[in-house]
């Protein structure tokens, strides 16, 4: 298996590899990507910048999301970057009201910023759980909301989209992360209704095993599960993602809210994922 950062979506593949969508398709519309300075959200800012958006892009290491902004540019979008701990809730409404204020304002927003790690249930400190859950939940739930409330006032619509994970039956070694983005999803499918009136879509995606630096948390022995974690036996990559964010940002989706998309090979019906490794008891002689 090879290490999280030789997945083979290199920059130079990010520029280059074919999407199904059509240029200029955002020309006119900023989309905003948390978690943008790696993994499945540079990937998906990335795509929207080749599409025409102009890219408001945060994270929470400066060098990285630096290193990032110069790569975005090179898709010809204008881009915004900030260094943001999406925990941090009056830290994003001040990056929020930044956008709007100083930048033009956001139609699209695309939650990815997340983290979590690869342990048993019975093992989490309580800093340990309250970390992930800040960060899946609360953190996602704060850009959610503020984004809302500067839509209503504007009286513009708006739409977000949040990357969340596969957790039909359970994800072994990632209950913290399972009990956070579970909360995502369904205080998401509330708001879709509670927004509705006010001219805002708000889905998820659910995401199985994805070749990304984003699943460096998982063992290497955990990764080694990836081809038996659904039936078609291999693991995605980042574009899978990111043109499913795009599908359900762009007109596509434009009767679609309250919804979870999947993108999994199927991960939810069949499959043997073990994040932190297959346990002793679990193994097939």
């Amino acid at each position: 298996m090879p290490s999280p950062s030789d997945f083979g979506f290199t920059d130079e593949k990010l520029l280059s590899h074919p999407t199904v969508y059509a240029p200029n398709l955002f020309k006119g519309k900023t989309v905003l990507v948390s978690g943008a300075g790696s993994g499945l959200g540079k990937a998906t800012a990335a795509l929207f910048g080749r599409l025409g958006a102009d890219l408001i892009v945060c994270g929470r290491k400066p060098e990285k999301l630096a290193e990032a902004v110069e790569f975005l540019k090179r898709t010809g979008a204008k881009v915004h970057g900030d260094t943001l701990n999406i925990r941090e809730a009056e830290n994003v409404g001040k990056f929020i009201d930044r956008c709007f204020d100083d930048w033009g304002g956001i139609d699209v927003m695309i939650n990815n910023a997340g983290g979590q790690f690869a342990q048993a249930a019975i093992d989490f400190s309580v800093k340990g759980w309250n970390a992930v859950v800040d960060t899946n939940l609360n953190g996602t739930w704060y850009m959610m909301q503020n984004a809302a409330r500067h839509w209503r006032d504007a009286k513009r619509e708006g739409n977000i989209v949040n990357i969340t994970a596969t957790i039909a039956r359970g994800l072994p070694g990632m209950a913290h992360s399972t009990g956070a983005r579970a909360g995502v999803i369904y205080a998401s499918k509330t708001v879709a209704v509670e927004w509705a009136p006010l001219n805002i879509r708000v889905n998820c995606l659910g995401v199985g095993a994805v070749e990304s630096s984003g699943f460096a948390q998982y063992t290497e022995e955990g990764r080694r599960t990836f081809s038996e974690s659904n039936p078609m036996r291999r693991p995605g990559d980042v574009w899978d993602v990111a043109e499913a964010c795009v599908y359900l940002a762009a007109p596509s989706g434009k009767f679609i809210t309250g919804e979870m998309l999947t993108i999994d090979g199927g991960q939810q019906m069949w499959g043997d994922f073990w994040s932190s490794g297959r346990p002793d008891y679990f193994k097939i002689a």
